[in-house]
């Protein structure tokens, strides 16, 4: 199951793309820009979780090459 990249801070709107590399989450997924989350001590004020850095994607589909078994 992949991570929901939301696009956007929770808090103040920011656009986080899904290269952005100061996007903060919470085990639900809950996101933060960079300044909010040290804001709000890295603490989620949805569940109380610990935020931690978002990993990034590639903004472009990759090519996924089938597996053929051997």
């Amino acid at each position: 199951m992949a991570l929901e990249m939301r696009a956007t801070c929770e808090k103040c709107a920011k656009r986080l793309p899904t290269d952005a590399k100061d996007a903060f989450i919470c085990s639900y997924e809950c996101t933060f820009c960079s300044q909010c989350a040290d804001a709000m001590k890295r603490v989620c004020p949805n569940c109380r979780g610990v935020l931690v850095p978002r990993p990034t994607r590639i903004p472009r589909p990759i090519r996924v090459v089938p597996f053929n078994g051997r």
